[in-house]
């Protein structure tokens, strides 16, 4: 099953300095048939006004995942962790039994990010923050994996939950594919491009969620960048 979620259908709330897109019910957002995919929370699509930002404020029970395609973000949390994350870079923030924190984009231009709430398979323990580079190169026609918490998957994020987060970038006329089981829930988002999975075309910033494939080919058709939730 393949099921489009176009951009223009989402969930929206235009904040003046926030412009937020939810793939999923959030904040005053609530679809019924929208309130997650599997494990998969939370897809926010937010444009964020150069110096503005969320500020300090709590969190709990979530692995919190932050893709940043435009811009960048500067991070400050209770734990003492500060970063600021760039385009094309990964942060996570695993909130554990709970943390607080802020969210700037302190750069002149806006800052676009993809923020993912994945839940965690256990509740509690201790919070964490990290972040690192993932240049979009090494993703050329491959799907790299960003963020896991399933063995074996060195080089990538440590999430706290059976999920990964991946990341390919794909030329026009190319295709990429992932394998999985049939039993999981896939969620992808191209955050530019064109991109066709069987039948389904799927446009920038479309979700399309997927489950009961074991493998899925991804053609561009026209460049493209790709973000991918597999979850429970």
């Amino acid at each position: 099953m393949i099921e489009v979620r176009p951009f223009a259908g989402l969930g929206a709330a235009d904040h003046g300095w926030l412009d937020a897109h939810h793939h999923f019910s959030f904040a005053d957002y609530h679809d019924p048939a929208r309130t997650n995919w599997g494990q998969l929370r939370v897809w926010n699509d937010d444009t964020i006004a150069p110096k503005t930002g969320f500020p300090p404020h709590p969190h709990r029970d979530m692995e919190i995942i932050t893709y940043v395609r435009q811009g960048a973000i500067t991070h400050q949390d209770s734990l003492g962790n500060t970063g600021r994350t760039e385009a094309g870079d990964v942060q996570v923030m695993s909130a554990g039994s709970g943390v607080t924190h802020s969210e700037y984009n302190l750069e002149d231009v806006a800052t676009q990010i993809f923020q993912i709430w994945i839940i965690p398979d256990q509740r509690g323990g201790e919070p964490s923050w990290g972040a690192r580079p993932f240049p979009k190169g090494d993703r050329a026609g491959q799907f790299v994996t960003l963020a896991s918490g399933i063995e074996g998957d060195a080089g990538s994020l440590p999430i706290r939950t059976h999920a990964r987060v991946l990341g390919a970038t794909v030329k026009a006329g190319e295709t990429v594919a992932y394998e999985t089981s049939p039993d999981r829930h896939l969620y992808l988002v191209p955050a530019i491009g064109r991109v066709r999975i069987g039948e389904a075309e799927i446009n920038a910033r479309d979700g399309a969620a997927i489950t009961g494939l074991g493998r899925i080919e991804v053609t561009a058709l026209e460049d493209a960048e790709l973000v991918l939730v597999d979850a429970r």
